[in-house]
């Protein structure tokens, strides 16, 4: 059986920012709806305001793949349940609510150092906020002609 969008949503929240707390993961959600919701560039492209393309394009978020580099990511969507927290987050997430200081972040990750000022490393992302091991990233005008 194929995943509802709110199911998919709770659970790319949970396996990409389960242990970032309440705000964490409303910054990933936020974040992953920006691209959805983008009126330019790449993801509006590609996406189509369709959030199962978001998250499905290739080489986008680690919890989409069983592989990665040839080896089993144990950490995916697939075999991590969500919790009530993360439904609930998917479900304000969907309803069109956004964290403001997330701004217009269409990449965050965790760089295990401090967050870089560019992110893409081709320019198409500068530093808008951390948020505990996350950094997001805003779209720059490079990220329109994506």
């Amino acid at each position: 059986m194929a995943f509802s969008d709110r199911e998919l949503l709770a659970r790319i929240i949970k396996c990409e920012a389960g242990g970032e707390g309440d705000n964490g993961m409303r910054a990933v959600a936020t974040t992953i709806m920006n691209r959805v919701r983008v009126p330019y560039g790449e993801y509006h492209r590609i996406g189509q305001g369709d959030l199962r393309r978001v998250l499905f394009q290739a080489g986008q978020f680690d919890c989409m793949r069983t592989e990665i580099n040839g080896v089993p990511n144990n950490q995916n969507v697939w075999s991590i349940p969500p919790d009530q927290i993360h439904y609930d987050i998917a479900d304000w997430a969907l309803a069109g609510n956004r964290l403001f200081n997330i701004g217009y972040s269409l990449w965050y990750f965790n760089p295990y150092a401090p967050c870089p000022g560019i992110f893409p490393y081709n320019g198409v992302g500068t530093f808008q906020i951390r948020i505990l091991n996350h950094c997001f990233y805003n779209p720059t005008e490079l990220y329109a002609q994506t």
